[in-house]
C-alpha cells in the first residue's frame, strides 16, 4: 500500500494500490499498519505507528521539517525533490541582486509618485557573487552570474566535482571579497546560525546579503543590526527566520531590505520538475530498483 498525501492526487491518480488523501486524519489506522511507501510529510507519531514503511518521499527540496527524532532513529529511506526550484531559485537570486544593484526600488516609488528620478547606478559586471552552498540551486546560480560577467565564489560542505563556473574558496575568503553573499545551503545543525554578527563583519560594507534557501542560517538580530548601522550596504531575503515573516518585523520596512514571501520557486517548472521526480521514484521503488535524491539523514539533506 502506497499513501499520496495531498497535492500529488492529480498527478498519480492512474495508480493502483493507493490511496489517496488530504491530511493523515483521513488514514485509517490499519492502513498506517500496513502501508509501505509515502508521498509526503510523515509526523514522527504517525511513523511510530507503520512497521511495514519502508520509504517516503517528501515533496519539498529540503527535508529539515522532515526529520523528526522518529524519523532519524528510524531505517525508512528519505528521498526528496532537491533539485525541482533549482532554475527558479537562482534566477530569484539574480533577480535580487539587479534590484539591489540598480536600487529598483528607488526607481519604483517615483513612478508611483510620476516623478522623473534619473540617477546612476551600479551595474553587476566586474563584481564578485559568493555563494554559499554549492548544490543544485547555488550551481546553476554560478552558472547564470558567469554570464553577467561576475567572479563567481563558492563553499561547499562536502567535496565535489569542480564547476568551471565557480572558484572555491575558505568561508572566511568568501565573507571579505564578496559584493554579494547568497544563501542556497540547505538548513541543517550545521548551517543554523551560520552567519552571525562576526560574519556579517567580515563583509565589506559596500556588500549585500541574500537568502534564497531556508531562513535561520542567519541570525536575524545580527542580520537586522548590519543592516541599521551599515554594516553591509542591504540585503534580498525570500527566506525567513520565521514563516510567514510577521507584519510588525523590522525586515518589512528597512529602506535597504527587499522581502519577497518565500516564493522564489514558486513556478509552473518547479512543479512539473517535482512530478518527474516523484513518478521516477515510483518507478525504482515498484522494480525494487536504488532510488534518486535519497537523504543523508546524517547531514539534513
Amino acid at each position: 500500500m502506497i499513501v499520496v498525501i495531498g497535492k500529488h492526487q492529480q498527478d498519480l491518480a492512474e495508480l493502483t494500490d493507493v490511496l489517496f488523501v488530504d491530511g493523515w486524519a483521513d488514514v485509517p489506522d490499519n492502513v498506517v499498519a500496513s502501508m509501505e511507501a509515502v508521498i509526503g510529510r510523515v509526523p514522527g507519531d504517525v511513523l511510530a505507528r507503520a512497521p511495514k514503511l519502508r520509504w517516503v518521499h517528501s515533496p519539498a527540496a529540503g527535508v529539515d521539517a522532515d526529520l523528526s527524532p522518529e524519523m532519524l532513529a528510524s531505517d525508512v529511506v528519505l528521498t526528496s525533490s532537491v533539485g525541482n526550484g533549482a532554475i527558479p531559485l537562482a534566477e530569484h537570486a539574480m533577480l535580487l541582486m539587479l534590484m539591489l544593484n540598480r536600487d529598483v526600488p528607488r526607481w519604483m516609488r517615483a513612478q508611483a509618485e510620476h516623478r522623473w528620478d534619473r540617477f546612476t547606478h551600479g551595474e553587476l559586471a566586474g563584481l564578485t557573487l559568493g555563494i554559499y552552498g554549492l548544490g543544485n540551486s547555488g550551481l546553476d546560480l554560478a552558472r547564470k552570474a558567469e554570464a553577467f560577467h561576475l567572479r563567481v565564489l563558492g563553499v561547499r560542505r562536502r567535496a565535489g566535482e569542480p564547476s568551471p563556473y565557480v572558484e572555491q574558496v575558505p568561508f572566511e575568503t568568501l565573507l571579505e571579497q564578496s559584493d554579494f553573499v547568497v544563501v542556497t545551503a540547505p538548513s541543517t545543525p550545521e548551517t543554523l546560525g551560520r552567519f552571525g554578527a562576526a560574519e556579517f563583519a567580515r563583509m565589506k560594507r559596500s556588500a549585500y546579503f541574500i537568502c534564497i534557501s531556508r531562513g535561520g542560517i542567519a541570525d536575524d538580530d545580527a542580520l537586522l543590526e548590519a543592516l541599521r548601522s551599515g554594516q553591509i550596504a542591504g540585503a534580498g531575503l525570500d527566506a525567513h527566520g520565521v514563516e510567514p515573516l510577521p507584519p510588525e518585523s523590522a525586515f518589512w520596512d528597512l529602506p535597504n531590505v527587499i522581502v519577497t514571501p518565500h516564493n522564489g520557486a514558486t513556478s509552473t517548472g518547479t512543479a512539473r520538475r517535482g512530478e518527474q521526480i516523484v513518478r521516477e521514484n515510483l518507478r525504482r521503488f515498484l522494480s525494487g530498483q536504488e532510488l534518486v535524491n535519497v537523504v543523508d539523514k546524517a547531514a539534513g539533506y
